[in-house]
């Protein structure tokens, strides 16, 4: 049995817009999508800020109602039984909220098992055995208060865990966490990985969904516009090379000029502390690099280098651009 079932889903959203002459206008966040997660995979959601990640996760934990059609979590419709779903299921969204910060880490997941209804016999054994889990070994009697934004996430997870559910929802978990804490955070995930946990993960880096997922699916515009591997998302761009240009306050009609040439597939920009880094697709190559020069003619230009593409160039190419 599939761990979750999606057919058809969608999310309508209604807004009035004006003041006076009022008006409702809807929005579609999530779009006729279908799709499978297999029980024990580590399922990757990816696209842009408001392509429907969020709302997608939020159905499927039950904190929305779709608007058409259906979802099933553990086997348990998500509307119809509703709470049969959360007796199996764990989330975790990225930030800080969630838990008390005037109480210590145990004194947090000793309140929340007995919410979770968690008999405390159990609780006493289970809550030293996940602050282990999480990395968390020994600072269980300090106030989260004084716990760095890593270590809270990682509580987060421990929180979750409480009653062992079958299927995690992680939605951007690592947002807002520096490197160490981001990679922290990770090897806590393959750990649960390992217990044959049901994961389903969005997020925004893609190196991060490229070393963890099983499969990807992703969404641009409330629809799924592509499901595979990892491996099989970068077979899209298998036939470009990458040309990175790094480059210092170039302006957007430059940035236009280089979209229009007819060997350019896709071109994206990142910005890296006081530097931007033009990311350019193409067929042709390193042959390509002297005609991108000439295009940005009097740009100060640094380093330039000729690489292969990666599931961040393949997620560009799909999503049009919209890096």
């Amino acid at each position: 049995m599939n761990a979750i079932e999606i057919s058809n889903l969608n999310r309508v959203y209604r807004a009035q817009i004006g003041v006076f002459n009022r008006s409702i206008k809807e929005v579609v966040a999530v779009d006729d999508i279908s799709f499978d997660v297999q029980a024990g995979e580590l399922f990757g959601l990816l696209g842009p800020n408001g392509a429907g990640k969020t709302t997608t996760v939020k159905m499927l934990t039950t904190l929305l109602i779709p608007s058409q059609g259906s979802a099933r979590v553990a086997g348990f419709d998500v509307v119809k039984q509703a709470n049969e779903v959360r007796r199996r299921i764990g989330f975790i969204f990225g930030g800080e909220r969630g838990l008390y910060w005037r109480l210590s880490g145990d004194d947090n997941l000793r309140y929340f098992a007995s919410l979770y209804g968690v008999d405390p016999a159990v609780s006493k054994k289970r809550i030293p055995y996940l602050m282990e889990l999480v990395g968390l070994q020994g600072r269980g009697n300090e106030r989260v208060g004084g716990y760095s934004r890593g270590m809270k996430q990682r509580l987060h997870v421990a929180r979750t865990l409480l009653h062992d559910p079958d299927i995690l929802f992680l939605d951007e978990p690592t947002i807002g966490l520096d490197p160490v804490g981001a990679r922290e955070f990770r090897n806590v995930i393959l750990n649960l990985q390992s217990q044959k946990k049901t994961i389903l993960l969005t997020t925004h880096y893609m190196f991060e969904a490229d070393a963890l997922s099983d499969r990807i699916a992703i969404i641009n515009k409330g629809r799924v516009i592509a499901l595979d591997t990892p491996s099989g998302l970068k077979g899209h761009v298998s036939d470009l090379s990458v040309v990175e240009l790094e480059t210092f306050g170039t302006p957007e009609s430059v940035l236009e000029k280089l979209r229009s040439l007819p060997f350019v597939d896709a071109l994206s920009v990142e910005d890296r502390e006081q530097k931007q880094m033009l990311l350019v697709q193409t067929k042709r190559g390193a042959e390509a690099v002297p005609d991108v020069m000439a295009a940005l003619d009097g740009q100060r230009i640094g380093r330039v280098i000729v690489r292969e593409p990666t599931l961040e160039d393949a997620y560009v190419r799909l999503v049009g651009g919209q890096a």
